[in-house]
């Protein structure tokens, strides 16, 4: 068998992988300690490895198949999956990941992997077009995207995201908002999927619904509140006309 041969039919594997082929863990750790230092394969984090492709130099392994390593249930979240599914006008340096076990914040060749923590765990799904990449469906990601809007993907870049949607499943959003059950993410939610009211068919009993939730307390859709003005139906401050972008993670 040639070892280096299997183990290159995946972008990424770990240890316990080359030990089924090998039948020895001690003959799995020593032919990748050969390997790496022949350039063959990259460790790209403890137990984390990517063959290189001998023709470019380059990693197998693109920045979406590594994140979805890092855990067995690491998922693609929040701009992440925007990205993905083709939603973002911008390709961020940062990659972020959920999944159900923390891990810290790591850089690996230029790319920051960022541990979010999931607030819900459904709607995930299995990329259609290449092996082993998880990420949240749109629905859920919108919804994810609202909720941390200051923090990674940003108002603007949200609205662009929404704006090259074709279809959003009412449904869905119902499942994501009941599981966040957060009052100011339904109002929130409500006051800008309604702009989108007749494009995706959106029905008056979504809204209702959303309103419904709402007790008491205004909330901001941005940090900067300069230039903003009260929407009643919401009880939302709206942001002034300007560019907003998302913040790092603390």
């Amino acid at each position: 068998m040639n070892l280096l041969k299997e183990v290159s039919k995946y972008p990424v594997f770990n240890i316990g992988m080359v030990e089924r082929l090998t039948g020895n863990l001690k003959t799995a750790y020593s032919a990748m300690n050969r390997y790496i230092k022949k350039g063959y394969v990259i460790k790209v984090r403890k137990n984390i490895y990517s063959p290189v492709d001998l023709s470019t130099g380059l990693l197998l392994a693109n920045r979406y198949q590594i994140a979805c390593a890092l855990r067995e249930d690491a998922y693609l979240s929040h701009h992440s999956a925007l990205e993905y599914h083709g939603l973002s006008n911008q390709v961020f340096n940062d990659v972020y990941v959920s999944s159900k076990s923390r891990f810290n914040h790591f850089e690996f060749q230029g790319v920051l992997y960022k541990y979010v923590a999931p607030k819900i765990n459904v709607g995930i799904i299995f990329a259609t077009n290449t092996d082993n990449i998880r990420l949240t469906d749109i629905e859920r990601t919108i919804i994810d995207s609202i909720y941390q809007m200051n923090k990674i993907t940003g108002y603007e870049e949200l609205s662009n995201a929404i704006e090259a949607l074709h279809h959003l499943d009412e449904e869905k959003l119902f499942v994501y908002l009941k599981a966040y059950d957060i009052q100011s993410l339904y109002q929130k939610s409500g006051y800008i999927l309604e702009k989108y009211h007749d494009k995706f068919g959106l029905t008056n009993h979504f809204f209702e619904m959303c309103k419904s939730k709402i007790k008491q307390g205004i909330v901001y859709l941005v940090d900067d509140s300069s230039g903003s003005k009260f929407n009643n139906t919401w009880q939302v401050m709206e942001p002034a006309p300007r560019d907003y972008g998302g913040d790092e993670i603390v």
